[in-house]
């Protein structure tokens, strides 16, 4: 078993986790962010498909699939693509709203399909390549793939949380 094995399967929780979740509300729920300051159902799925999108994309050296794929376009949202969504102000994250579930699920099928991709193809040898140094300490090809994979896993927790509190269940 390749080591990445263990990423993929963790990357399928989350995904599983922020399907369930929303498939237990309808679209106005979704975009709904509870007071004070918790972002919205559909604010964390957009978010984490596009983390995992521009993290990998960046790894792969290749366009974002939210820019190749057209995602900027469907989500048609009042923000500019370069945004720092990980930095959104509460008013920020409330412009992001969708219309269509569908949307929302296809855009992060998508990301995982390719993050998932990468996984499967990736040389276990260059796990440990630095590819960033402007931290530290510096960052390695695996600690960017750990905390991307990561933070799909806390936002996923998240949107359980938020649809607990707009639906109560």
């Amino acid at each position: 078993m390749k080591i990445t094995q263990l990423s993929i399967e963790t990357l399928d929780r989350a995904q599983e986790r922020f399907l369930d979740t929303l498939e237990q509300m309808n679209i106005d729920e979704a975009n709904t962010m509870p007071k004070p300051l918790i972002k919205s159902v559909t604010w964390l799925i957009w978010h984490t498909a596009r983390e995992l999108d521009y993290q990998v994309s960046a790894l792969a050296n290749q366009e974002p699939l939210w820019l190749s794929a057209g995602w900027t376009d469907k989500f048609s949202l009042d923000l500019p693509d370069d945004t720092q969504d990980w930095q959104h102000t509460p008013e920020e994250a409330a412009k992001v709203v969708v219309s269509d579930k569908n949307l929302l699920i296809d855009y992060l099928e998508a990301s995982v399909q390719f993050v998932k991709g990468y996984l499967e193809n990736v040389e276990e040898s260059s796990l440990e390549e630095i590819i960033d140094r402007s931290w530290t300490p510096a960052v390695t090809r695996q600690a960017r793939l750990v905390s991307a994979i990561d933070d799909a896993v806390m936002h996923s927790g998240q949107a359980v949380y938020t649809r607990r509190l707009v639906i109560g269940k």
